[in-house]
């Protein structure tokens, strides 16, 4: 094993009075890329922080090899004292850095290197310190949450950037799918101590559940163990005559050995409070439009969405992805076109930006409505001190202030409000912002028994894969298009990611005069009869394909088709991914040629 370039052991921290670590260590070879998980409120943001050397532990040692060099992703960067966000990001760098690769990472994460900190929102200012860790390449990147506030083409962009640098890797994230691509060897802090597998993220939750088992089974046997010194003391004909001083040492520390052992962390207990049955039909939307001055969110837009859909909504930041959710339940009128809702809908949503949370508001009376101690889950009346401990807050959290509760407690608070409101249809706008992975977990399983309706928004794609049963992809130009499946399934069908597009062949540029090389083969004097042949025929194919992709669509559009033939579901997938396929390469072909005629005619 290489020896560590980076490395913390048996560190130890308490804070007001309660342990957070307990004899946790961390060793980081080099280029070893490490996912570090663990509940929210176990301490890995803390750990990470100890090992970047921003905060000092109790006890333990921190080991840096000479010459090192690394960079702490802050997740609440300070960009007051500079003038430009440029300024921010090249201070990070030293002598024989790449000055030109500050520039390169903002332009890339959407950011102008000449705008002024002050403007910044909160996830701009994420994005510049992203860009600030990024820029030197350092010998060890120190990475918490990177993926927040970035969009899923900015995800699918960072997770190639990373790939292709030779630095180690610490990172905690939320986004499965990012930790397992990335990710060579996991690192689970647990009850305050570390465990460490030499596989990925990919295999973490086997790994986990394993460990758990077996624990659970050992705790099993220390109880039996107990109880039969517990029979001993009581019945045993050796004691009877005089006291065994070992043995009763023995029992006394079996018993001090259980009521030490902390268990794993509680679970939140989730599920939502259906409403009535709604119509078969959702929402029915009809060539509808959307556009704000200049910019056109949706063009010509239909879409049905049926009971029981699972709807995931994807594309880059600013497509339009709220707005459309408000177009489909009639929150928002279009330009053109018609939205029909259908009956008997109760709607529960699930905003991304908090909006529904009273920073002064107490946690007790945001979830009860203030003047009671009591909350309605269904037909039943619940305290809401149980309620909140469904959601693992501690009654004495009952009187806090909601904006002094941490983001991954909020975006409970969220859940808790949305699960409690009676519904047949769930609107989730990024409900994955700030969960754990075991909170997601019972998201997923909640969202599976649920009867009604879920459209939902999100950057996470092994969340969409897991839970959505259609994937609606922004496809520029205010056009969107619906894809059964997943979101994998979505890439499977159109070729590549929201982060991505097709290779298209580019106009070659007209080079000076001066440039030219007289050796230059000719452009060609004319199209020969198989490209005159391709243009005269491909436009007929493509329409042909066209329809039949729409056709393919609609009839896996039938909610209940999975359920009542799987294979023919599966048979319709095949072909559907087939058909789009031909097309693709049918529109590529005939671009190809009819740039070749434009320019042998020009």
């Amino acid at each position: 094993m290489a020896s560590a370039v980076l490395s913390l052991q048996d560190i130890y921290l308490t804070f007001g009075g309660t342990p957070l670590l307990e004899g946790a260590a961390l060793f980081v070879a080099p280029g070893e890329r490490i996912a570090l998980v663990g509940r929210n409120g176990s301490g890995k943001s803390t750990l990470l922080k100890i090992l970047a050397g921003d905060v000092e532990a109790d006890s333990g040692t921190r080991f840096v090899q000479p010459g090192v060099t690394w960079r702490y992703l802050q997740q609440e960067p300070d960009l007051s004292a500079y003038e430009t966000v440029l300024d921010y990001v090249q201070d990070g760098l030293v002598d024989g850095d790449d000055q030109y690769r500050a520039p390169y990472l903002l332009s890339e994460l959407g950011l102008d290197p000449e705008a002024s900190p002050v403007g910044l929102s909160g996830g701009e200012s994420r994005r510049a310190a992203l860009a600030r860790a990024l820029a030197p390449e350092p010998d060890v990147l120190l990475l918490d949450e990177p993926t927040n506030h970035l969009d899923l083409p900015a995800i699918e962009w960072l997770q190639d950037e990373l790939k292709s640098m030779k630095s180690a890797m610490v990172i905690i994230s939320h986004d499965r799918r990012f930790l397992s691509d990335l990710t060579q060897s996991t690192v689970w802090l647990d009850r305050g101590q570390t465990r460490q597998n030499s596989q990925g993220f990919a295999h973490f939750e086997q790994w986990r559940d394993d460990i758990l088992a077996q624990e659970e089974l050992e705790q099993h046997k220390l109880d039996r163990q107990i109880v039969r010194e517990e029979h001993w003391v009581r019945y045993g004909v050796t004691a009877r005559r005089k006291r065994n001083v070992r043995r009763m040492s023995e029992l006394a520390d079996l018993r001090q050995k259980r009521v030490d052992h902390r268990g794993p962390t509680g679970n939140v207990k989730m599920q939502a409070t259906e409403g009535q049955q709604s119509g078969a039909i959702v929402a029915d939307v009809k060539n509808v439009s959307k556009a704000f001055g200049d910019l056109t969110i949706v063009k010509d837009f239909s879409l049905r969405v049926m009971r029981g859909d699972r709807l995931g909504i994807v594309g880059p930041n600013g497509a339009g992805k709220s707005t459309l959710i408000k177009l489909i339940t009639g929150e928002l009128a279009p330009d053109d076109g018609e939205v029909q809702l259908g009956t008997k809908l109760d709607i529960a949503v699930l905003d991304q930006k908090r909006a529904q949370l009273d920073p002064e508001t107490s946690l007790k009376d945001s979830l009860t409505g203030g003047g009671s101690d009591n909350i309605v889950i269904g037909d039943q009346t619940k305290h809401v001190v149980g309620y909140m401990k469904d959601f693992l807050f501690s009654p004495e959290q009952a009187g806090t202030a909601v904006g002094k509760l941490s983001g991954g407690e909020r975006a409970r608070v969220l859940l808790a409000k949305a699960m409690a409101q009676p519904s047949n249809l769930l609107i989730l706008d990024e409900p994955t912002n700030d969960l754990d992975l075991e909170t997601l977990d019972l998201l997923q399983e909640m969202l599976a028994d649920y009867h009604g309706t879920v459209i939902v928004v999100s950057h996470d794609r092994d969340f969409l894969d897991r839970v959505a049963t259609s994937i609606l992809v922004h496809e520029g130009n205010g056009h969107w298009h619906e894809y059964a499946g997943g979101y994998s399934d979505m890439v499977a069908l159109r070729g590549h990611g929201v982060g991505q597009r097709k290779s298209e062949p580019k106009p070659k540029k007209e080079k000076p005069k001066s440039e030219a090389k007289p050796a230059a083969p000719k452009p060609q004097k004319k199209l020969s009869f198989k490209h005159k042949h391709a243009l005269e025929t491909l436009p007929k194919l493509m329409e042909e394909l066209e329809a039949k992709v729409a056709k393919l669509n609609e009839d896996l559009a039938d909610a209940d088709l999975y359920a009542k033939a799987p294979e023919k579901f599966q048979k319709l997938t095949e072909e559907l991914g087939a058909t789009q396929q031909k097309l693709d390469a049918a529109e590529e072909e005939w671009l190809e040629i009819e740039m070749l005629r434009e320019e042998i005619e020009g």
